[in-house]
């Protein structure tokens, strides 16, 4: 399983999201929506910050919008 986040430059959510995973040490991709909106469009993506969850096959199994740390929490769980 791996964790990706899909963000904008300047977004504070997005930068809180960030410090959470740094925090818990979670290794994560992040993607730049505005330089890569194919990305965005393939997960149906209307605003970020979102965090999704991926399983080996790179298929959605949770997301995270906005930066909820109850909902990442869950993510982190299952990551493990």
């Amino acid at each position: 399983m791996r964790l990706i986040k899909l963000e904008q430059p300047n977004c504070n959510p997005c930068k809180m999201v960030s410090n959470y995973l740094n925090q818990a040490n979670i290794e994560y991709e992040t993607i730049d929506v505005t330089q890569q909106p194919e990305v965005a469009a393939r997960f149906e993506v209307m605003g970020v910050p979102v965090t999704i969850l991926l399983n080996d096959q790179g298929e959605e199994v949770k997301r995270s919008i906005g930066f909820k740390p109850e909902e990442l929490e869950q993510l982190l769980k299952e990551l493990q």
